[in-house]
């Protein structure tokens, strides 16, 4: 393995010193040049040592801070992070039918996130709300998610203006001196595959590295379209572009917390489509995390990624395969872990749920079998017998509770009220309106929140 390994990282090394990297912003292609690199126009071409040097600066791992203490969360080494689906600008039900999504969606998503205890992270774009304005859409749901919510935050789309307008509202509610102690927030920086960095991506790049606060860095070529179809050259491309990516934080401000991530996936050439749950994706999210670990960095990658058009058997299958890939190679943080349909263009309410059940499924394998106590249970097998039961055992009654994962939505038995796929939905809808009808508002001091909002008014978005 750490051979291949060492391929794609030469590979890359000969692509940005050959052909280079274009760089869409006038201070970075100053900053990079003024570190030695070499540039013509807005292509900058790297060599490995130069490259390394700043790759080598980020941070092992790094802590991001929940407004509640609770959810704190370590990012890099050995942890696990989650974070919903992200971004889709569609709402899908239980059958696969579409509509654009609204702010009230959105806003049930941050309840729905807020009340799973898998979920250290809340907000970015749980959806596109349709209903908002570009200039209003991401300061509103930021406010709401600080309102709604006191988990870690993520972060949106946009380019300076946006990212600005992150960091001054962000300071209102934490202090702007504190964010880079204190790092709230995690920006999500893709690249524009093949070799560019868009202008807006290294504008909100510079505002969140100068403030401390993480950044992903996540290519995303498809195979056979904007990347080489074979899955090493695909490789190759990412992890050139990713390595960019990282240095250039460093150099804006050394110690910014970044995640490596590849999100890529081949395509379907047949139709030319992404192919998100395929066994490719898997295959590029394992190599995304054994890259990281090799360059000392954390890891961000798969999710539940999946191309089903409902909630259906395809959606489970490919995303319990993705999910299991992304868990048991060791990504330290996955995005689009809850929620997404249809290769990122719809979140579903009913696929959420069952998303929560496929998280809690892979926890619980993950964990292992514990050997703790008399859970061999040697003196019980020997006081049953042959032929004995052991469902009246004390051993069963002391151990009865935690040992097994328990399904909430799963069908067992033979007790139905309706056909099964009736009953899963019915099941999947009563699981949501629970955590909907227990959702509690956290406290927020009612002086920031009349501080924030005189900042929207003054952007002219009025509550």
């Amino acid at each position: 393995m750490f051979g291949n390994l060492e391929k794609i990282h030469h590979g890359s090394m000969v692509v940005l010193k050959k052909t280079g990297v274009r760089l869409c912003h006038p201070e970075i292609v100053d900053l990079v040049k003024k570190h030695g690199i070499k540039v013509r126009g807005e292509l900058a071409f790297f060599e490995e040592d130069q490259l390394m040097h700043w790759v080598n600066k980020a941070p092992r791992s790094f802590q991001v801070y929940g407004r509640n203490p609770a959810y704190d969360m370590t990012v890099g080494e050995n942890s696990l992070e989650l974070a919903p689906g992200y971004g889709a600008p569609m709402v899908a039900d239980f059958d696969g039918l579409k509509r654009a999504a609204l702010f009230k969606d959105y806003l049930d998503f941050v309840k729905l996130v807020h009340q799973c205890p898998y979920f250290n992270i809340n907000g970015g774009i749980l959806v596109q709300p349709s209903d908002l304005g570009p200039d209003e859409s991401f300061p509103l749901m930021l406010f709401f998610t600080l309102t709604h919510s006191d988990k870690c935050l993520m972060g949106g789309a946009g380019g300076e203006k946006e990212a600005k307008t992150v960091i001054e509202m962000l300071g209102m509610v934490f202090g702007k001196e504190e964010l880079p102690v204190k790092p709230r927030i995690i920006g999500l920086i893709s690249t524009s595959s093949p070799l560019q960095i868009s202008r807006k991506s290294l504008e909100t790049m510079i505002v969140y590295a100068q403030n401390g606060q993480p950044l992903i860095i996540s290519p995303g070529p498809m195979s056979g379209v904007t990347g080489p179809v074979s899955l090493a050259g695909h490789l190759v491309l990412a992890n050139a572009e990713a390595l960019v990516g990282v240095a250039i934080a460093q150099m804006i401000r050394e110690g910014t917390p970044v995640i490596y991530g590849i999100q890529g996936s081949n395509a379907d050439l047949r139709i030319c489509q992404p192919a998100a749950g395929s066994p490719d994706s898997a295959l590029i999210v394992a190599y995304c995390a054994r890259l990281a670990k090799m360059y000392n960095l954390p890891s961000r990658s798969g999710g539940i990624k999946n191309d089903a058009k409902s909630v259906d058997v395809q959606s489970g299958y490919e995303s319990m395969m993705m999910m299991m890939v992304s868990c048991q190679e060791g990504i330290n943080f996955i995005l689009h872990s809850a929620g997404i349909l249809d290769t990122f263009m719809a979140m579903s309410f009913e696929k959420f749920i069952v998303d929560l059940e496929i998280i809690g499924m892979v926890r619980h394998f993950l964990k292992g079998i514990s050997f703790d106590g008399d859970r061999l249970g040697i003196e019980t097998i020997n006081q049953v017998g042959p032929g004995g039961d052991f469902l009246t055992q004390e051993h069963t009654m002391e151990f009865l509770h935690g040992e097994h994962w328990l399904a909430e939505i799963s069908l067992r038995g033979t007790q139905l009220q309706g056909t099964p796929r009736r009953e899963i939905k019915s099941r999947i809808e009563r699981k949501k309106k629970a955590m909907l009808e227990t959702y509690q508002k956290p406290d927020l001091p009612n002086s920031i929140k009349v501080e924030l909002k005189a900042y929207l008014a003054d952007l002219g978005i009025n509550l």
